[in-house]
């Protein structure tokens, strides 16, 4: 695996789903993020409850920074998505550092893969070891 970058100094990453700011995420992926745009709120407290939350959280205010959820079976198969950074603390590495977190919490459960869609943050992703899909023509989607 590439190596997992450090987050800054005061901030603290917790799988804590209670600790999660449902208030705050929701504001963010709803108004703010172009594969969320308008998604209701009782959705979003559906896809919390349903999955595996990561927060990064101001160790001083306690404010949540950052979020990542992972839908997966914690056997063979990992789906990374909803990875959002506040913009107040974008360029600090959070992001990066978030998803390093999220790999390396999934590593000892001997996944095959963990997939993920992004527009516009492939680099990113590739600094963690991801790979654009080696054979896309295998992949198919249902979209409703």
């Amino acid at each position: 695996m590439s190596d997992t970058v450090s987050l800054p100094e005061g901030y603290e990453i917790s799988t804590d789903a209670a600790r999660i700011d449902l208030d705050r995420v929701h504001r963010w992926l709803s108004t703010d993020a172009y594969w969320a745009m308008g998604r209701p709120r009782e959705k979003q407290e559906r896809a919390v409850a349903g999955s595996l939350n990561f927060g990064v959280y101001d160790r001083i205010s306690g404010d949540q920074v950052a979020y990542a959820r992972v839908i997966t079976d914690r056997a063979t198969f990992a789906w990374l998505c909803d990875v959002y950074v506040d913009r107040s603390v974008r360029g600090a590495n959070i992001g990066t550092a978030l998803v390093g977190a999220v790999r390396d919490h999934l590593e000892p459960y001997g996944l095959r893969r963990i997939l993920l869609a992004t527009h516009d943050a492939h680099g990113v992703y590739e600094k963690l070891g991801f790979r654009e899909l080696a054979r896309p023509d295998q992949w198919m989607a249902l979209v409703f």
